[in-house]
């Protein structure tokens, strides 16, 4: 429907209410009271709410999420499940590794579960026997291209997927430069994690610019690094006192792709 405003002569145009429909549970989850005040401080930079909507997240999904770190997404992700029936997993580098130990709380994390995924461990465990609905790995490619395993790791995760699953992909992006030899400098070329992908049999659904950062020029000392928020002031990752880090600040968090890839 559109109408004029009688005022400023402006044609406007009504959506309907579901237009506007937001995922309360989501918006709940992303809320700071339960969250680490700098993970709540890199919203502006990673953009959760809105990263999450683009790659397909639902109510009661079986979520598993690879190598979570210190749980910037875990704390989101868990609390989410937990209100909607779903289940939270976190791939872990090995059977002992867990997430930090705030997570055990389970009166705001829920019941959460636990895989093993590595350049040498077998299927994941997906939680469920039709496999999970979807997989989320944050700036992980350049770590497995390094050692070796991002073929692997695409199989893997095409594997723990039930049919119709769906990957969500972040990862720093060295578009419109070529990519450096096994991303060493820790930005990949979106084409190549679309053939990695591909090769594992996804479809390229969908892609965003939701975690763009024109500002980042892909050419620090440091690799990706330099930038916050590893700040690297070295080579070797040991601060350095007179490295200047205004300029690389300024810059923000990295430019990265956001992708959504589908198992047929």
């Amino acid at each position: 429907m559109t109408f004029r405003h009688a005022a400023f002569g402006l044609a406007l145009t009504l959506l309907p209410a579901t237009a506007f429909a937001v995922d309360a549970a989501l918006m709940a989850a992303v809320a700071p009271a339960h969250r680490e005040a700098g993970n709540v401080a890199r919203d502006k930079a990673r953009h959760p709410v809105e990263s999450l909507e683009f790659w397909g997240l639902r109510p009661g999904m079986t979520v598993i999420e690879i190598s979570p770190g210190g749980g910037y997404w875990s704390e989101i992700l868990a609390p989410y499940a937990k209100a909607t029936n779903g289940h939270y997993i976190a791939a872990m580098g090995n059977a002992n590794q867990k997430l930090p130990a705030k997570f055990a709380n389970a009166g705001t994390y829920g019941a959460i579960g636990y895989t093993v995924f590595s350049n040498n461990s077998g299927a994941m465990t997906s939680g469920s026997s039709g496999g999970a609905d979807l997989i989320l790995t944050a700036r992980n490619v350049h770590n497995w291209m390094g050692q070796g395993f991002d073929a692997k790791a695409f199989r893997d995760f095409h594997a723990a997927l039930k049919p119709g699953g769906i990957l969500a992909v972040e990862e720093h992006r060295s578009d419109p430069r070529p990519m450096a030899a096994k991303a060493n400098d820790g930005y990949v070329s979106t084409q190549h994690v679309i053939d990695m992908a591909t090769a594992a049999g996804f479809r390229l659904e969908a892609r965003s610019e939701i975690n763009a950062n024109p500002k980042d020029t892909k050419d620090h000392p440091f690799g990706v690094w330099t930038l916050p928020p590893s700040r690297n002031s070295s080579a070797n990752g040991q601060p350095d006192p007179k490295f200047n880090h205004a300029k690389y600040d300024a810059i923000g968090e990295s430019d990265r792709m956001t992708l959504r890839f589908r198992k047929p």
